[in-house]
């Protein structure tokens, strides 16, 4: 349900007066959410300012108006209940975790799926996690799409949370992506630029708009056949499907990814041999062919730079396997 506030001078001194924070401001006006609420509303894109998207620590001020869009919180949680699910972890000392999250594990829990999420197996296995993003989201700095496996940050406390925030937002934190894409590029490397929004009619979609989040993205092809390519990616900015999105937008969809036209539809149209062949490869991995295979950052408490690797998994290893073995 979309709804807009005019802001006023009466409403901004009711409030608190001038120079109020955005998330501040909508905590007085929707009282029903809380604070962590409205600052992902914010995050996701379904709060404007003016009919542009903004971010909780905009300062509000003059006349403007403000639209939102609820999100369904009806069937939302209100607890994490612990379960032991298997977490491979990469790493571990009395600040940070690094998981090798696996393909289909979902990082929290949220409306219409209550449990076997990342963060349930967390709180069943570390007594200590940071709740800077909310009781619903311990440890949790940054997300990887449900299809995305590999290397996830786990903070164990407040200031290392705070830490490695600060990290994602200044883009100092390295971030590397294995993908296979359709096609053949053009180039071998090259940056890709293109703001990124929700689709106002799919809000689980996102697409290239030069009113969304700026989003960069650099990329090197590592090998490619007749149909399908290898290629890393180093996502500079972190905004949601980011790499899926700005793949596709180059016309290489990655591999398996029903979302941005890289599903069964795009086997279509070679030679049936070839056809049947793809076909079989995106049963067998059923999500799209995407890992976060390195991140490189400072450590909190350290601060030394550490890196840390997950393997590519062996689904994604068949589909490189095939990339000069499709007849």
């Amino acid at each position: 349900m979309k709804k807009s506030i005019q802001l006023t001078s009466k409403l901004l001194s009711a409030a608190g007066g001038g120079n109020i924070r955005l998330d501040k401001f909508l905590s007085t006006q929707l009282p029903d959410l809380s604070r962590t609420q409205i600052q992902k509303m914010i995050s996701d894109g379904l709060v404007q300012v003016d009919q542009s998207p903004s971010k909780a620590s905009m300062k509000l001020e003059g006349i403007k108006k403000i639209s939102y869009t609820f999100p369904d919180l009806e069937l939302e949680p209100t607890q994490i209940e612990p379960e032991a699910i298997e977490l491979n972890i990469l790493f571990e000392d009395e600040t940070v975790i690094a998981i090798n999250k696996p393909p289909g594990l979902v990082v929290h829990p949220g409306v219409g799926k209550p449990n076997g999420t990342l963060v349930n197996g967390l709180v069943h296995y570390f007594d200590q996690l940071s709740d800077l993003n909310g009781k619903l989201r311990p440890g949790i700095v940054h997300r990887l799409d449900v299809g995305t496996s590999g290397v996830i940050l786990i903070a164990k406390n407040n200031t290392s949370h705070a830490n490695l925030a600060s990290q994602f937002e200044k883009r100092t934190i390295k971030k590397e992506y294995f993908g296979i894409t359709w096609g053949l590029w053009k180039e071998s490397s090259g940056q890709i630029n293109g703001a990124i929004k929700r689709k106002r009619t799919d809000p689980t979609i996102y697409q290239i708009d030069s009113s969304g989040r700026e989003a960069s993205t650099r990329y090197q092809v590592l090998n490619q056949g007749d149909y399908i390519s290898a290629v890393a990616f180093y996502p500079k900015t972190g905004r949601t499907h980011q790499i899926r999105v700005h793949s596709a937008s180059m016309h290489h969809p990655i591999f398996g990814d029903n979302k941005y036209g890289g599903g069964i539809n795009k086997t279509k149209g070679f030679i049936p041999e070839v056809t049947q062949r793809f076909k079989h490869s995106m049963k067998q991995i059923a999500r799209q062919a995407l890992h976060s295979k390195r991140i490189t950052f400072m450590h909190p408490a350290t601060k030394q730079e550490i890196t840390i690797e997950a393997p590519i998994p062996t689904d994604i290893k068949n589909i490189q396997d095939q990339i000069h073995g499709i007849c």
